[in-house]
């Protein structure tokens, strides 16, 4: 029988559930069992897809196109497994679902509650789940914090879910802060103690603690969490900060999490060692040298907004045994100051994928500076598209090359979809998730996949406008790959350059630390060098 966890949060959003439920995942999954996890987001938005990454940070998209939350990101990067559209779920997911229905008159002119409706909607997303992924154990993150509004229905389902499959079926984690006073120098246990209150006041005790804290917790302290919460005192844990959100499953194995959780639950399995991750972890802590990287985005006032990214260029440095110091560059900057006050001294460039035309032109400068300069470079989604309209303006000679994202101009060497034209919807509309690419043999691509066909995951809606493949070609551009049809351009590479390759769609998806991606490897690995 399946057995399920669930991973609430308490004091203030932001302690890390996320990596949390990616943690246990890992060890779980190193004991040979088959775990499944999603997310369940108390947001009324359907998706994150039309959300600004400075709400919440990046959007993540599954192989089957979903867009969701970055926890996702960290689910897949953890425990290794390519994740589906259905393990995110949202309140504006169940409602637009509850009024298509009765507006159609599926409940017969009853009337329609949270109890038994949404909750029967989340009841039923977290069986199928089990049931769809044959899983031995599902992971479920309930997002925000415990005492919000918005997550009442989540926490009402999964207090109901747990009576109907039975206590020894289901384990509750509970993620709360233990705050550090520094002018006391106290640790303080109160806001976790009101936070298990609040989820008591759900009908909810939960069975596990984890501590939060930035500073070692004394065992008193811990063992007063469990008196006052009620907890036995071995499924009280810490959870302080480290290094690398890599160091987690280390300090969960150490402390024999999985252990208590596999006891608790009635799940028969041998202590296993992690030895493999903990040598990756110390060849990411260890570098041997260092190398800097700048990402040239707009919204690099925000890490999350491009965490993919940036953790797929750690796990490139660890690959090469390299710290990569990343510079985040405001590509609105480079449009008041110049590319030289941001982008001298760099060993590599790498423009992220966007939306909307603030920051345009100061990516364009960015990558002009990578191509005169011979800087490695490394172009993503929009970065892709920067690439074709910089070297249309500047080697080719078609001065006003822009893309019909950002208006009308004469030569709209990036173009809008045949597929997009009068789409009117934003939200789940765009090319979305997992598509074939076909590499063009002796390029950088081809050598860095060691393969002809492969499958990469899209979050666009804009291509490159094939009215302009020869002369692009005939100046010096590579289609480095295209779809299977040759219709859609992919990778573009340019001739006379170390490395300069810019992909359609987006590599950091795929990413991992046991297996940094072809392209970010690659690109680090010139970067080294540089």
């Amino acid at each position: 029988m399946t057995k399920f966890i669930f991973v609430t949060g308490g004091v203030v959003s932001g302690l890390g559930k996320g990596i949390a439920a990616a943690s246990i995942g890992l060890l779980l999954k190193n004991k040979g069992l088959k775990v499944a996890v999603e997310k369940f987001d108390p947001y009324l938005n359907v998706d994150p897809g039309t959300m600004s990454p400075y709400q919440h940070g990046e959007v993540f998209v599954t192989e089957d196109g979903g867009e969701t939350d970055l926890d996702l990101g960290h689910y897949e990067r953890f425990i290794g497994d390519n994740l589906v559209k259905e393990c995110s779920l949202s309140s504006g997911q169940i409602y637009s679902e509850i009024i298509n229905k009765e507006r159609k008159g599926d409940y017969l002119g009853g009337t329609v509650q949270v109890v038994p409706h949404v909750t029967d909607i989340i009841k039923n997303r977290i069986r199928n789940l089990a049931e769809s992924s044959d899983a031995d154990v599902v992971i479920t993150e309930i997002g925000g914090t415990v005492g919000e509004i918005e997550a009442e229905s989540f926490l009402e389902s999964i207090r109901q879910f747990r009576s109907e499959i039975g206590g020894a079926n289901a384990l509750f984690i509970h993620l709360t802060l233990i705050p550090f006073l520094k002018l006391s120098g106290e640790l303080k246990t109160k806001p976790t103690q009101h936070s298990v209150k609040e989820l008591q006041r759900h009908g909810i005790n939960p069975d596990m603690i984890i501590c939060r804290s930035e500073i070692s917790i004394p065992d008193e302290l811990l063992d007063k969490v469990a008196t006052f919460c009620n907890v036995d005192r071995k499924y009280v844990f810490e959870g302080i900060d480290v290094d690398t959100i890599y160091d987690v499953p280390i300090n969960f194995h150490e402390n024999e999490m999985e252990e208590r959780i596999c006891e608790r639950l009635g799940i028969p399995t041998e202590r296993k060692n992690i030895d493999k991750w903990k040598t990756l972890v110390n060849n990411y802590k260890n570098p041997e040298k260092e190398v800097k990287i700048a990402i040239v985005g707009k919204y690099v006032a925000l890490a999350d907004a491009y965490l993919s990214v940036s953790e797929s260029l750690k796990h490139a440095g660890a690959y090469h045994k390299c710290k990569v110091n990343i510079e985040w560059v405001n590509s609105e900057d480079i449009e008041l100051d110049g590319a030289d006050k941001y982008l001298t001294g760099l060993s590599g460039i790498l423009v992220p994928g966007g939306f909307g035309n603030r920051g345009i032109e100061g990516k364009i400068m960015a990558a002009k500076y990578a191509r005169e300069n011979k800087i490695p470079y490394l172009g993503i989604c929009l970065g892709m598209q920067i690439a074709v309209i910089e070297f249309a303006r500047n080697v080719c000679g078609l001065k006003d090359a822009n893309s019909s994202e950002f208006g009308l101009f004469e030569h709209q060497v990036i173009d809008l979809m045949e597929k997009q034209v009068g789409v009117t919807n934003k939200g789940g509309t765009m090319r979305l998730g997992s598509y074939p690419c076909t590499l063009k043999e002796n390029t950088l691509a081809y050598k860095a996949y060691g393969e002809m066909f492969i499958d990469e995951r899209h979050r666009h809606r804009y291509e490159f406008n094939n009215t302009y493949r020869d002369i692009l070609k005939n100046h010096g551009m590579i289609l480095a790959g295209t779809s299977p049809d040759n219709m859609l351009v992919e990778i573009i590479e340019l001739k006379d350059h170390p490395w300069f390759v810019a992909s359609q769609f987006h590599p950091e998806f795929k990413s991992r630390l046991y297996k940094p991606h072809p392209l970010f490897r690659d690109f680090v690995g010139v970067a080294v060098k540089n």
